[in-house]
């Protein structure tokens, strides 16, 4: 069956070029000629013009060559067009095609820049960004990451004992003489100067649509799920309140804990490409957050 390795079609045209492309950006493939989709050999009549223009007709479309065969199923001659994957994007009339599933997928806006990225070996937060230095760093990031490395015991204060700016470079957050943008968003006291959409948006509302007041917290990521709790819960959930003997207890409707893990999970998996912040939509009854992120496994090889 068809397959993000095998496509079927039952004749050559050259948009089927769209499918060896998007073979080639992902992990590889077999075009078929002169099968259905159902899977049933039809033949292919022109074999041996197929053999002679296809090569060239690829070479010079994309820069690929494939592997291209005569095959005989039942007294019947299809053409099967192979492709590996290659370590560089390719383009088909200058756009990109990948394999998702058994279909073959446009490229587009972040999704492309992405790909564009990850066959340079790079990541979004990893590129290098100009016209900043260490020197434009104000902020109480460093302080706050140092406390809770050596809170969780992965780092101990030897270890933590040098200048910011080397602790940058030794957390691969530089590149020769620039930052990467995970160090801006980390570390740098207004991130949303150079990543939009680098905040959190918090409202408190009555039903979907009644908006009761909201907030906005900006700040480096590294200190953000704090933030974001501080004022949370002084501002948006009510504590029962009971006591223990004399102590007073406070029960909110969302454990601390448990909130804490889903704001980090939210901060740290979200794709900052997008310009769209995170977004928290708390209710009498119930707690929304949102955030954009997406799958990156349909890059990888097979």
């Amino acid at each position: 069956m068809e397959n993000r390795n095998t496509e079927w079609k039952e004749s050559w045209h050259d948009e089927h070029m769209k499918t060896l492309c998007a073979f080639a950006n992902t992990s590889g493939g077999t075009l078929e000629i002169g099968r259905n989709d159902k899977g049933v050999i039809t033949g292919v009549s022109d074999t041996v013009k197929l053999l002679e223009v296809l090569p060239n007709k690829i070479k010079n479309a994309m820069a690929l060559f494939a592997d291209i065969e005569v095959r005989e199923t039942d007294g019947k001659q299809h053409i099967a067009i192979s492709v590996g994957e290659y370590p560089f994007p390719i383009s088909y009339h200058g756009v990109y095609y990948i394999r998702s599933g058994s279909t073959t997928q446009e490229l587009t806006g972040s999704a492309l820049d992405d790909f564009l990225l990850r066959k340079q070996g790079k990541t979004w937060d990893g590129v290098p960004i100009p016209y900043v230095s260490f020197a434009d760093f104000q902020s109480d990031a460093f302080k706050v990451f140092r406390e809770k490395a050596i809170g969780s015991l992965r780092l101990s204060k030897d270890d933590l004992n040098i200048s910011d700016e080397k602790l940058l470079d030794t957390l691969q957050l530089s590149e020769g003489c620039y930052l990467k943008r995970a160090a801006l968003l980390l570390f740098h006291q207004d991130p949303e100067k150079w990543v939009p959409g680098s905040f959190v948006k918090r409202g408190m509302f009555k039903t979907e649509t009644e908006l009761l007041y909201h907030h906005e917290i900006y700040c480096p990521l590294i200190m953000m799920p704090d933030k974001v709790m501080e004022v949370v819960y002084l501002n948006y959930f009510k504590g029962v309140v009971s006591y223990d003997g004399i102590h007073r207890v406070e029960t909110f409707p969302v454990p601390h804990e448990a909130f804490r893990e889903a704001i980090t999970n939210a901060i740290a998996h979200r794709s900052y490409d997008t310009g769209i912040p995170i977004q928290i939509k708390v209710f009498y009854d119930k707690v929304i957050i949102y955030n954009t992120a997406r799958f990156s496994v349909m890059y990888a090889s097979s």
